[in-house]
């Protein structure tokens, strides 16, 4: 009997169940990447999620001009904003339309002590970090990242919240500079000639010693 002789290795047989496996799985693969990296959710401008509450920032922040720190009142002590508790809600609605059936969800959540499964809107992935206080105990109003939710029914997405985004503004931080005292102030503007008005945002940024940094670890810890 004559002898074999292999032009591949024997290991190359599991060549063609690989391939097919890869072939069978990696479109889902791609399909579940590009939907989700490319959801709203991830990257675009105008996500503006249902909540299970229709609480109306036009209302409460606008026409009644409740500061954002009453209900988000971690925003110049710590790095996340926090989301407000049911108490914060019931200091008011425990008087105030009390019965209202869009309301159900809230009472239900004090009667129980589960708390309103609110939808974060401005969601920034889990390798960025951003810190809150930084920010606004330096000048920078929650209009520069927020826009005017003052005049949003509904809360959504203004800006693109993305890495060149952020880089933008840490280089040339001083349009986005006011006094922080004025950081909820979210109809300001400066009342002046454009050279005062740089002059102005020069001086604040003087003041409190702003210099954002560039580097990578900033934001990637």
């Amino acid at each position: 009997m004559g002898r074999y002789h292999y032009v591949f290795p024997k290991w190359s047989n599991l060549l063609l169940p690989g391939a097919l496996l890869f072939g069978a799985t990696f479109p889902l693969y791609a399909v579940f990447v590009v939907a989700f990296g490319f959801s709203p959710k991830t990257t675009d401008v105008g996500y503006m999620p249902e909540q299970p509450i229709p609480y109306s920032h036009a209302l409460h922040a606008g026409e009644l001009g409740i500061d954002c720190r009453y209900c988000h009142n971690t925003v110049e002590d710590a790095a996340h904003a926090a989301i407000p508790p049911t108490q914060t809600c019931m200091n008011c609605h425990a008087h105030i339309k009390k019965d209202s059936p869009l309301l159900e969800p809230l009472r239900q959540s004090w009667e129980s002590g589960e708390p309103v499964r609110w939808v974060r809107v401005h969601d920034l992935p889990d390798y960025s970090y951003f810190n809150h206080a930084a920010h606004v105990n330096r000048g920078v109003s929650c209009v520069s990242c927020h826009g005017r939710v003052d005049l949003m029914e509904e809360v959504w997405q203004e800006e693109k919240l993305s890495m060149g985004w952020c880089l933008e503004c840490h280089r040339n931080p001083e349009p986005h500079l006011r006094d922080p005292a004025l950081v909820t102030n979210l109809a300001w503007k400066f009342d002046g000639e454009a050279e005062a008005e740089a002059d102005y945002h020069e001086r604040i940024r003087d003041q409190f010693a702003v210099n954002p940094s560039q580097d990578c670890s900033t934001c990637h810890r």
